[in-house]
């Protein structure tokens, strides 16, 4: 009887001269208790998702109008919610397309429902109704997009890619290149703290790590990328190798048992203590760092994929609106006055779909970009000073036109794509990011099982899932900084040698 771990025999005749044949790895079995345990929690996680939050949202007292805006709120939040709840519930680990679910699920469909139910919104729709009910509805056609893509992604087999590092490389040349990222974490982030003034700044607020920056001579008078450089090197390599570290910690004996690699990784996660912890960094990359190790920390573990979508929901409904208490001093601080739970939902921080609707009303006013604005965003790292046309954040432009006193609005991607493409453009990019992000997870889910303690997918993956709240709360231009630094750092400890068979 064969195995369930076992991969059934081939049916054609073997090659005596093809020599012995790879073992397939296939993911082990699912304990009964667990899949009976799934099976118990689906029906209450998917009426939760689907109907009960949605139900206690419409429920609330508020001012709001029940026009085409608002039903198509309500199947926006349905939907999402119903996605969510598959990710959570499949048996297979799908960091990005988890991650987006959750937060189109919360940014754009319970926020903004609670919005027009309350009757108030963070930021003011200054356009007609009817470019509300626009943007709700290329919302959900962005939706349907990016599930298109995933399955177009799930239809198409794996081929493994000849030429690039998996971790079963020499073992050595991963060694000396992580080496030489552990370096370029401290140095760099050595120098951030040095030039802001020591570690004791990262443990005041934002706002005195702001006005260090201005002080320190690196910001321009007219550019910001001398300050971005200065925050994103203080910062990324040091989570990147900490990433690394902690994959080789738990995934080799050996490494757990030498002392030099647990000095290294404690004196690692001190340094992120000091320049990524939640005090001095935005929410946003908190989240990053924190959904990052959580996954390269449980790479196999469905109750850890599970919980961090099923608690981040909680936690952004609940936690996030008051999660700014370190943004500024003390004078400066303004904490949440609410009567009700939903309240901040309609206040605060959740601006993506009015922003939206606004955007559509500046495009009207003004015509799409056809590439402008992405142009921009690819080429971040040109000073404004060699550029003078340089495009501004998508989010801020808009904010501008808006006249809006602060412009630290957010562009979500649909944004990004309307701005530049039009309809066919948002419909394409978010297809074209599913797909991708379907392709990624199932490398991932491979790279898990496969690859050794080298493997550069099994940490960009969750990388990338935490830093997709960033890429899609946007502007775009605001977070190609770090990921550019993050693509270097990953280049740095990529080996792209062929792997040729040995010679018999």
């Amino acid at each position: 009887m064969t195995s369930v771990h076992e991969a059934p025999a081939a049916a054609s005749v073997p090659d005596p001269g093809a020599g012995p044949r790879p073992p397939v790895l296939l993911p082990p079995a699912k304990p009964m208790a667990w899949t009976m345990l799934s099976r118990a929690l689906s029906v209450p996680l998917i009426l939760g998702l689907v109907c009960f939050l949605p139900a206690v949202i419409a429920a609330q007292p508020g001012s709001g109008v029940r026009d085409n805006a608002y039903w198509l709120q309500l199947v926006l939040t349905c939907y999402a919610g119903a996605r969510l709840a598959t990710m959570i519930l499949s048996t297979r680990r799908r960091l990005l397309q988890g991650v987006f679910w959750m937060f189109v699920y919360i940014a754009m469909g319970v926020a903004p429902f609670a919005q027009a139910v309350i009757g108030q919104t963070p930021t003011p729709v200054v356009g007609p109704r009817s470019d509300l009910v626009t943007a709700v509805s290329l919302i959900l056609v962005g939706c349907a997009a990016f599930d298109l893509g995933a399955l177009l992604a799930s239809r198409r087999p794996l081929t493994r890619r000849p030429g690039t590092a998996d971790g079963k490389g020499p073992a050595t040349a991963h060694r000396i290149r992580l080496r030489l990222l552990v370096l370029l974490a401290f140095a760099a982030s050595g120098y951030y703290v040095v030039k802001l003034g020591g570690p004791a700044i990262f443990f005041s607020s934002r706002q005195e790590i702001s006005a260090s920056v201005a002080v320190s001579g690196v910001a321009a008078t007219e550019s910001n990328v001398g300050s971005a450089f200065l925050k994103g090197f203080g910062t990324v390599p040091a989570l990147l190798a900490l990433l690394f570290y902690t994959r080789r910690m738990v995934t080799s004996h050996r490494a757990r048992r030498s002392p030099s690699a647990v000095l290294v990784w404690t004196a690692l996660m001190a340094l992120n203590l000091v320049v990524n912890n939640p005090i001095s960094n935005a929410r946003y990359w908190f989240l990053t760092v924190l959904v990052s190790l959580l996954f390269t920390a449980f790479p196999s573990s469905s109750a850890m994929y599970r919980s961090v979508l099923a608690v981040g929901v909680v936690g952004a409904l609940v936690l996030f609106p008051y999660a700014d208490r370190f943004r500024y001093d003390d004078e400066g601080y303004r904490p949440v006055q609410s009567a009700s739970a939903f309240e901040p939902l309609a206040t605060k921080d959740y601006d993506q779909t009015v922003m939206f609707a606004n955007t559509i009303s500046w495009v009207d006013t003004r015509g799409h970009t056809y590439g402008r604005q992405l142009a921009g965003t690819g080429l971040f790292f040109v000073p404004r000073a060699v550029w003078s046309g340089k495009p501004e954040d998508t989010g801020v432009r808009v904010g501008q036109w808006m006249g809006m006193n602060m412009t630290n609005l957010s562009a979500p991607l649909w944004t990004e794509f309307w701005v530049d493409f039009g309809p066919a453009g948002m419909v394409g990019g978010l297809a074209l990011i599913g797909y991708g992000a379907a392709r990624t997870d199932r490398r991932y889910a491979l790279a898990v099982l496969r690859d050794g303690p080298g493997s550069v997918l099994a940490v960009a993956a969750p990388l990338i899932a935490g830093y997709t709240f960033i890429l899609l709360r946007g502007p775009l231009l605001q977070s190609a900084g770090k990921l550019a630094i993050a693509a270097l750092c990953l280049l740095l400890v990529t080996s792209f040698r062929r792997n040729r068979p040995r010679p018999r």
